[in-house]
């Protein structure tokens, strides 16, 4: 009977090999829900400050005021603080996870395969980026919550094809909800929370249960 299996298990072997060759899959589920435990978190504390009178003023001064905001308005926003902070935790948090896994993969965290990965990643995230300043510069704020879920999504696709491919649900799924929320301008916290918080959860869930418990 062993011998019978001696070359599925070969074959298995190889298939594994080429995927790590090919692909970055070091990628931990716990990862994805850190960060959306992150983005929920900051979610809930932006709409708290969104929902007090005297920050809405503030809001209301940043969207409604002078054409041109200086660099020290956005950094002394509370809102603009809150998401460089969930972003920096979200990341670090990812960060540990998935070296983490690299080490228990014998995987290095930053090999060829990683560093196609982020290309991929950076390029649709950059042009967003400026996109969304643009808007920013523009007062066109309402767009700027579905841009980013958009752009993210787009971002994750384009990735795909070197990571594990079930993220391409993942990308499609923020794709979708940017484009749902186009039409529900003014909802954006509730959408990023969504799509950064839910949809990161139950993705890392998934990943974790079916390549890491």
């Amino acid at each position: 009977m062993n011998d019978q299996n001696h070359p599925l298990n070969t074959l298995q072997d190889i298939k594994k090999m080429m995927e790590r060759s090919s692909r970055f899959i070091s990628l931990s589920g716990l990862s994805g829900i850190a960060a959306g435990v992150c983005a929920l978190a900051g979610a809930w504390f932006a709409n708290n400050v969104i929902k007090d009178e005297y920050h809405a003023d503030d809001i209301a001064t940043m969207t409604n005021g002078n054409e041109s905001l200086s660099l020290n308005d956005w950094l002394n926003n509370e809102l603009v603080r809150i998401a460089a902070t969930t972003f920096i935790a979200a990341f670090v948090l990812s960060f540990i996870f998935t070296f983490w896994r690299s080490k228990r993969t014998n995987t290095p965290v930053w090999g060829a395969q990683a560093r196609r990965l982020m290309i991929n990643v950076a390029i649709p995230m950059v042009v967003g980026g400026i996109f969304l300043f643009a808007l920013m510069q523009n007062k066109i704020y309402g767009f700027i919550a579905p841009g980013c879920l958009i752009f993210y999504g787009l971002a994750l696709l384009n990735a795909s094809k070197y990571t594990l491919y079930e993220i391409r649900y993942l990308s499609m799924s923020e794709i979708l909800l940017g484009i749902i929320n186009l039409w529900f301008i003014g909802y954006g916290i509730y959408f990023w929370a969504l799509g950064f918080g839910v949809l990161h959860i139950i993705y890392g869930t998934v990943m974790w249960w079916k390549y890491e418990r």
